[in-house]
């Protein structure tokens, strides 16, 4: 049996991406108490993990884009072409997702949430 890491998984990044998006925003959203009372700012290493996952999903995507060409062989009936087109489009969903993580991270180096 191949190892996922090695032959990538096509619908990595639709489902990383916005997983990471949501469960990174909302982890930031339940720690803004918590954050405000002890003055520690952890917006930073949650994006970050949120980031992390979100390329992981990009990166399992581009991997597996290696695994089916983008073309059939002459003599096939044009199977493969499919996943192709799932992990390209996956790899630039899990990208987009990526930048957005990456955009509301920037945000607590000007606010620390905590201004009335």
């Amino acid at each position: 049996m191949p190892s996922i890491f090695r032959t990538g998984l096509p619908s990595a990044g639709v489902f990383a991406g916005p997983l990471a998006w949501f469960v990174g925003l909302e982890a930031k959203y339940a720690a803004v108490p918590w954050i405000c009372a002890h003055k520690i700012q952890l917006v930073h290493p949650l994006t970050l993990a949120a980031l992390a996952i979100a390329l992981a999903g990009a990166w399992l995507s581009w991997r597996a884009t290696s695994r089916w060409p983008a073309e059939p062989p002459e003599d096939s009936t044009g199977a493969g072409r499919p996943h192709h087109f799932v992990a390209t489009l996956s790899l630039l969903v899990a990208v987009l997702f990526a930048a957005g993580i990456a955009l509301q991270g920037a945000a607590p180096f000007f606010l620390d949430g905590c201004e009335r």
